[in-house]
């Protein structure tokens, strides 16, 4: 994995001759893993519960045919 830098640039006044001071710092491991992890949960959630509704729907129209592509979709959130 790479490593993410937050760079700053800090000015000073024109009498230093427009000169830039740049400041690197690294993200921590453990708030690179942290936000990941957020994020995986957020959008496997979405995903599950947009897909629970579609089902839902195909269900209340008879629309088996629907249901049976959303259920092969949906498998991959079963085994939890």
């Amino acid at each position: 994995m790479r490593k993410q830098k937050l760079i700053y640039v800090l000015r000073r006044d024109p009498g230093f001759r427009n000169r830039e001071i740049t400041a690197k710092r690294e993200l921590s491991f453990g708030i690179k893993l942290a936000s990941r992890l957020l994020l995986d949960e957020l959008s496997f959630q979405f995903n599950k519960e947009r897909l629970d509704e579609e089902i839902n729907m195909a269900i209340a129209n008879n629309d088996r045919a629907e249901f049976e592509r959303l259920s092969l979709k949906y498998q991959p959130y079963t085994w939890e």
